[in-house]
């Protein structure tokens, strides 16, 4: 009888004990790592963390000082890497600017030495599906930024790669062409279901657009998930800072039951917390909750409903049009981060306010030894 697993695909992509060293420096420690089929998963995390080092091992750009790469359960650390079959797209677009787009497109189909006669079609398919039919024989410096990106994604598509590789590819775009470009990289990943690792320090980038998301610092993986759950239920400080606006607040377990943590912070406050860890009273925590999650309440009428409530003062807005961002300070000197969208007329600085947020979205985290 056929279960469940006989229908799950083992990993197109393994990363088994990953170690690599530049001299004394190690860029990437035991990466171990799985990349799911058909997957758009994204390496996120800032300058230096190692996400780069990581998609050139498996691109065959550098060579693991540790550990094995496979690609279809094949090891691949020796194979060179005009025969790895995969497509990459570079942060500077690395077009060809002496080429017209036909060949820049048509060059890792006649280095594969792809019969001529299919050349053309596979070209024109490539170019239809970035949405950019008929610039065949123009050059690079006659498109936009925008297109040349699109452009060097026909040219990684085209030869129908195992796994596509994009490292920062957006990141030369301004904001606009950026999220227009993530939508295109998105849909265009469903439509073709290519395997796809997607490198950039950009938080939004990674969770609009990622099945998977490995959180990564000082070459460690820190956190790996969906990005609801990363971002929801970061495993530590650094996730829980790096992805998004949040306030931490320190205390210390006072009272805990089936479903929820009680922390009672420095000024005296009792904070509500859901939690399914195993935590002892009397154990040194800190509580994380995301600033879209605070909720800004007049001191006259708080919200019954919700369980945490601060009394505060505005001492700084910035209004951004559908939201503003607040700074409230509490006693204790605690300054709180709120972003709220605007119904009506802004909070102004100054005023006296409640604040207040939902057990369900404060998170616990054990105090790290380090920072």
């Amino acid at each position: 009888m056929e279960t469940a697993q006989d229908n799950v695909k083992p990993p197109i992509v393994q990363f088994k004990g990953i170690v690599k060293r530049f001299d004394d420096v190690v860029a990437v420690q035991k990466i171990d790592l799985d990349i799911p089929e058909g997957s758009l998963v994204t390496l996120l995390g800032p300058s230096g963390c190692g996400k780069t080092t990581l998609l050139r091992m498996l691109a065959g750009l550098e060579t693991p000082s540790e550990g094995d790469i496979l690609v279809k359960g094949k090891r691949i650390n020796d194979v060179p890497v005009h025969k790895r079959n995969l497509g990459m797209i570079f942060q500077n677009y690395a077009l060809f600017p002496h080429k017209t787009i036909f060949d820049n497109v048509a060059f890792g189909l006649k280095y594969r030495n792809v019969p001529k006669n299919e050349i053309a079609d596979k070209v024109a398919q490539a170019l239809e599906m970035v949405r950019l039919p008929g610039v065949e024989k123009r050059h690079p410096s006659q498109l936009s930024g925008g297109q040349q990106q699109r452009i060097a994604l026909a040219r990684a598509i085209v030869i129908e790669p195992d796994v596509l590789l994009m490292d920062e590819p957006l990141s030369a775009l301004d904001e606009n062409l950026r999220e227009e470009m993530r939508r295109e990289v998105d849909n265009l990943q469903k439509e073709l279901g290519v395997t796809t690792i997607f490198v950039t320090h950009d938080q939004r980038e990674a969770l609009s657009m990622s099945d998977k998301i490995i959180v990564m610092k000082d070459g460690i993986k820190q956190q790996e998930g969906g990005p609801e759950e990363v971002y929801n239920r970061p495993s530590n400080h650094f996730v829980a800072d790096f992805l998004g606006h949040s306030n931490f607040v320190t205390g210390e377990v006072v009272e805990k039951n089936q479903d929820q943590v009680k922390l009672k912070i420095h000024n005296g406050t009792i904070i509500t917390v859901d939690s399914h860890d195993q935590i002892e009273i009397g154990t040194k925590a800190e509580v994380v909750f995301r600033a879209q999650k605070l909720k800004i309440q007049s001191k006259d009428s708080p919200d019954p409903k919700l369980d945490n409530c601060f009394q505060g003062k505005i001492k700084d807005r910035s209004y951004m049009g559908g939201e503003a961002s607040y700074f409230i300070e509490i006693s204790g000197g605690y300054m709180l981060h709120v972003i709220n969208m605007v119904k009506s007329t802004p909070w102004v600085t100054g005023e006296d306010v409640v604040v207040q947020v939902s057990s369900k979205h404060c998170r616990l985290l054990r105090l790290e030894s380090s920072s």
